[in-house]
């Protein structure tokens, strides 16, 4: 785990190094055991490593054998050992590292090596002779790769804030990406909030040469049920193929460790895993903390449960830094406790496993399950309740407005992901008219619907989180978090070899009746108790909304919603109507604050403070 940047323009070599030097010390905290540099005329690179595989030899850049190609890589590789005995037949290895695997397997299989890998990864190879680059980003997108391509400048990096070191950057807001932001509380969009800066998409490689890029498409999800099986057929196999899983992700020259919650997801992969330490966090409110089924559960498996409880006073204190980190706005309020989770951990282990993507893969989030009342009401005419369905959707929250819209639209006509914060009409009285202009949310989600228009509306809400939330939201916060404290996180649900089995699963396995990710819990049911393998989904629940009625924590958000620059973007009247009726117990407006509130601090922290 580890973290790079690097650029190609006009620069001499001299001007190049001190550049980079610049820019890979923004992300020391992904890589602080050593550093790593290549400029020449051409190309500058750095690379800031976590020694978690071949402790000793695994330093960046690595060469091929004549020198002609070089690599830096951002991830790990669960089936490089593998891969490496066929590979040794034909090519002589300096190191014993993954990294090395997979610079002689684009020698061998050319950009067919990224078929062939199972893990997570960023990447870039750089053949020196021909003045061309190679890079590729893992299926699901658990490691970030950013770039930024204009006429005279190739540049990318793990995190955008390599690239605000760099005096070739021009540095501005992009104006288009805070409307949907505020539907989705996560930059949505391909071009991030920073002008031209671009994501590279998940299951996609990239070729750059004389100041072309050409993206491909290498690998997607593909839902085929497989009706030949039974339930029963299926619950051995998920087991088996997930006890795999874990098998590799564990691979490590380092202490490996499990974070916990009392859900499912986690409990499932630290029982696997019987790690000697298991990492929690919780809030002191009631019902904001699992930290006591954590603990019960680390007792059975024999593991030390290490726990944190966050005080409100920590929370709003850090939100700056995670702003900071999180290198554009993100409002998913798990993101804090997923930061002190990562801080109470790093003294004890450096690689962490997570149940991060089980809901993603087999079916576990809320918005997927049917109950019986939704079968009933389903049997109404189809009209009716599309036009019900269509009335409540436009009008601000009440109670009963989920079930109606859920029961009356199709998944391309309201379902956004896990959050949907404000629609379009609330846009138009919060927001400038400058900043109208940005994508309808619809506008984002429509063509990853297209893609599978024909399969049924749990499938279609699965594949749109697959492609959105969990690479743009879960996974983002996850990696930055983590990263922040120089932990590498590991996700063994976000498998090739788990998703080959989990698409063939049919719906009806994993949705029964108001119980979702069905079939996991039965699978899960023959290694966790009762209480740990049907217990209802959690999350990082964040008592946010409770704080903000609280006098000293609403005057902490009413100072930020009035500073004079804010009116730049938001209506400040109606900002601080929203703050005023929560505030006063009116309305339940807690994550529409959050989303507008992380906004000010991040904008504050790049474009302000300018750290």
């Amino acid at each position: 785990m580890c973290g790079l940047c690097g650029f190609i323009n006009k620069a001499k070599k001299e001007e190049k190094e001190k550049i980079i030097a610049e820019m890979a010390s923004k992300i020391i905290h992904r890589g602080p055991d050593s550093e790593g540099i290549y400029a020449d005329n051409n190309i500058a690179v750095a690379f800031r490593r976590l020694s978690i595989i071949d402790l000793a030899g695994g330093s960046q850049p690595i060469f091929n054998e004549d020198n002609t190609k070089f690599i830096f890589f951002n991830g790990e590789i669960y089936n490089y050992q593998e891969l490496k005995k066929d590979l040794e037949k034909k090519y002589k290895f300096k190191t014993k590292t993954d990294t090395e695997v997979i610079l002689h397997g684009y020698e061998e299989y050319g950009e067919k090596i990224v078929d062939k890998l199972r893990g997570m990864f960023a990447f870039v190879i750089w053949d020196t002779k021909k003045k061309e680059m190679f890079g590729a980003r893992d299926p699901f997108g658990i490691k970030p790769f950013y770039y930024y391509l204009t006429d005279d400048m190739f540049m990318w990096g793990s995190e955008i804030k390599t690239f605000t070191a760099n005096p070739y950057f021009k540095k501005e807001l992009n104006e288009e990406a805070l409307r949907p932001y505020l539907t989705f509380q996560f930059s949505s969009m391909e071009e991030t909030f920073f002008k031209g800066v671009k994501k590279l998409k998940p299951g996609h490689y990239f070729k750059y040469k004389n100041g072309k890029m050409d993206i491909k498409e290498y690998w997607d999800v593909e839902f085929n049920e497989d009706r030949t099986k039974t339930m029963e057929d299926f619950i051995p196999e998920i087991n088996k193929v997930m006890e795999d899983s874990v098998k590799h992700h564990k691979i490590s020259d380092v202490k490996v460790g499990s974070f916990l919650s009392g859900g499912v997801d986690s409990s499932y992969i630290a029982a696997q895993l019987r790690p000697d330490n298991t990492f929690s966090v919780g809030f002191e409110r009631a019902h904001f903390s699992e930290i006591d089924q954590a603990k019960e559960l680390s007792e059975l498996l024999e593991t030390k449960n290490i726990n944190k409880v966050v005080t409100p006073d920590e929370f709003f204190n850090i939100l700056p830094e995670i702003m900071y980190h999180s290198d554009e706005p993100h409002a998913n309020l798990s993101a804090v406790p997923l930061y002190f989770l990562s801080e109470i951990t790093r003294p004890h282990v450096t690689v962490v496993l997570s149940g991060e993507g089980a809901d993603e893969v087999f079916g576990g989030n809320d918005t997927y399950g049917i109950s019986d009342r939704d079968r009933k009401y389903r049997k109404l005419p189809k009209a009716l309740r599309h036009a019900i369905g269509k009335f409540a959707f436009n009008r601000p929250w009440f109670h009963g407005r989920r079930f109606l819209v859920k029961n009356g639209l199709s998944p391309e006509e309201y379902y956004a992901g896990n959050a949907f914060i404000f629609n379009e009409n609330e846009k138009d009285k919060v927001l400038q008219p400058k900043y109208l202009k940005g994508k309808m949310w619809y506008e984002i989600t429509n063509p990853i619907y297209e893609k599978v228009k024909d399969k049924d509306d749990v499938t279609k809400m699965k594949y749109l989180d697959i492609h959105l939330w969990l690479p743009e939201d879960l996974l983002l916060k996850a990696d930055k978090m983590t990263m922040a404290h120089s932990i590498e996180l590991r996700v063994p649900f976000l498998d090739k070899e788990v998703m080959k089995l989990a698409q063939t699963i049919p719906v009806d396995y994993e949705i029964q009746k108001n119980t979702t990710k069905y079939i996991f819990r039965k699978a899960a049911n023959e290694i966790l108790p009762d209480e740990w393998a049907t217990r209802p989904k959690w999350g990082f629940p964040v008592p946010f909304h409770y704080w903000i009625r609280e006098e000293k924590y609403y005057n902490i958000v009413k100072e930020a919603f009035s500073e004079k620059w804010v009116n730049k973007f938001f209506k400040q009247d109606y900002l601080l109507k929203l703050l005023e009726d929560h505030y006063n117990n009116k309305k339940q407006n807690g994550r529409k604050i959050y989303v507008i509130y992380t906004f000010i601090l991040w904008y504050k922290e790049y474009f302000i403070n300018e750290r």
